[in-house]
């Protein structure tokens, strides 16, 4: 019995340390990242790489993500550039979509973003579902955006212009769940845990910017 046991126990190490050299290997295409075609950058300046990331304020795994993520993008090496792409998706996706662009309209998308997420998954201060205008107002109200402002901005012409170039964009990416990165336009990325989706990530961006180099 003593035996089997060892033998179970020596089975085990041994997928353990297969499993993190598989996370520490080389990321492979069709596997840990997919070539998007003809795929462009969302947003970034000419001679930047960049790494989009898809989110929606109302899903729990972007909420968890989000520190990672803000920690990791303070990491990037000099040329790469983070922009986050609010998922427009459709239906429940659409009020905090819209809310995201509008407090970029207003200069507090940056402030605001860790603190929505929370209101969201941890204080329950704001509805996940069929939220209106004036109750995500009421948010930004404490970024010391009047109320009636941000209801403006909100529904501006301006704000479902740049919805509907995310959707687009997001369609064409081949995104289908969020969060997810996209790097350079060109790569959409996995991985099997939020840690091994930037491992994944900063190596494509490595890899785009030796490339560039040459």
């Amino acid at each position: 019995m003593n035996r089997a046991f060892r033998v179970f126990a020596t089975l085990l190490l041994a997928l353990a340390a297969l499993s993190a050299s598989a996370r520490d290997a080389t990321p492979v295409e069709g596997v840990d990242f997919v070539a998007i075609e003809g795929g462009k950058p969302y947003a970034a300046p000419a001679g930047t790489v960049e790494v989009a990331e898809v989110f929606g304020y109302t899903c729990p795994a972007c909420a968890r993500f989000e520190p990672l993520i803000e920690a990791w993008k303070r990491t990037l090496p000099k040329g790469a550039r983070f922009v986050a792409v609010p998922a427009a998706f459709g239906g429940h996706w659409i009020p905090y979509a819209r809310a995201y662009l509008a407090a970029q309209s207003l200069g507090v998308a940056e402030r605001s973003h860790a603190a929505m997420f929370r209101a969201l998954h941890e204080e329950r201060s704001l509805p996940t579902s069929r939220p209106t205008a004036e109750e995500i107002a009421g948010f930004y109200a404490a970024y010391g955006v009047p109320p009636a402002r941000f209801v403006a901005a909100y529904g501006d012409a301006s704000v479902d212009a740049r919805l509907a170039r995310a959707r687009d964009w997001i369609i064409a990416a081949g995104v289908d769940h969020t969060p997810t990165l996209v790097v350079a336009g060109k790569w959409r990325v996995g991985g099997d845990s939020p840690q091994d989706t930037l491992r994944i990530a900063r190596w494509l961006v490595e890899r785009e910017l030796a490339a560039r180099r040459r």
